[in-house]
């Protein structure tokens, strides 16, 4: 192809749109992403939106959720894959349990209660936060000031 079809614009053309410079420091104070706290938060499961809206949450969480089943059975991990469908009972959420190796498949229709138990292990790490502790440690005449990996328990 060649012309317009093939992405090519005849710049002497009078409808050619001029090169806008753009300002790499604008771009670097975009709004970050807001994370709710959810840590210890147990939802209410009393509708099927509430149920999707809920599991929703716990795939996006970065720590371990605790299920419990409709049969009292209660499974405590890090919930990594979820698979929406048109009923609750065709929708599964996958989990890595605790203290096991094994992925679990627990259907939603199959949960009677979610709680977020496991601790939010990117809490506070946002960008946002590294450049307040930054800028304090700057301001405190700190040298060799590096971003460092804070462990993970």
């Amino acid at each position: 192809m060649t012309g317009k079809a093939s992405g090519h614009i005849d710049h002497e053309a009078a409808q050619a749109v001029p090169h806008v410079a753009t300002n790499p420091d604008a771009l670097e104070v975009a709004p970050g992403t807001a994370h709710e706290q959810l840590e210890g938060w147990i939802p209410q499961l009393a509708s099927d939106e509430e149920i999707r809206v809920a599991l929703e949450k716990a795939f996006d969480y970065r720590g371990d959720v605790t299920i419990t089943r409709k049969d009292g059975s209660k499974i405590e991990g890090y919930l990594f894959d979820r698979r929406g469908a048109a009923t609750l009972k065709e929708s599964v959420v996958r989990l890595y349990p605790k203290n096991s190796n094994e992925k679990i498949s627990v259907t939603y229709s199959d949960i009677a209660a979610l709680a977020f138990t496991g601790r939010d292990t990117a809490a506070g790490k946002s960008w946002e936060a590294w450049m307040k502790k930054y800028a304090a440690k700057k301001a405190a005449g700190e040298k060799n000031i590096a971003l460092e990996p804070e462990p993970l328990d």
